[in-house]
């Protein structure tokens, strides 16, 4: 077995005992209230970093306007509850027809 093999399958098996570790220990552990609002604070944050990560950048270089544009209009869609599917074909046609408008 090489080495490479080994490593997947233990992410695999950490990434399968870290998702059951929730239900398992669901209503055994006492989280103070405090550290439950970092939680959420800490999920929202790590959301919004890897969306800004995959909106303004491409490889290690800025992604050019038009991406963030479609991101902002999908986001104010989904701000408005928009359906789903309304949302990702609004985002990408903003983004397609600024970048035929030759806005990178």
């Amino acid at each position: 077995m090489n080495a490479q093999l080994v490593a997947v399958l233990a992410l695999a098996v950490g990434t399968y005992a870290f998702r059951l570790a929730g239900p398992v220990l669901q209503g055994r552990v006492e989280l103070p209230d405090r550290i439950r609002e970092l939680l959420g604070a800490g999920a929202t944050v790590l959301l919004v970093a890897l969306l800004a990560t995959g909106a303004l950048t491409a490889g290690h270089e800025f992604a050019g306007w038009a991406r963030p544009a479609g991101v902002v209009v999908g986001g104010v869609l989904a701000w408005r509850r928009a359906p789903f599917a309304v949302v990702v074909v609004a985002a990408a046609a903003v983004t397609g027809l600024l970048r035929l408008a030759g806005l990178p």
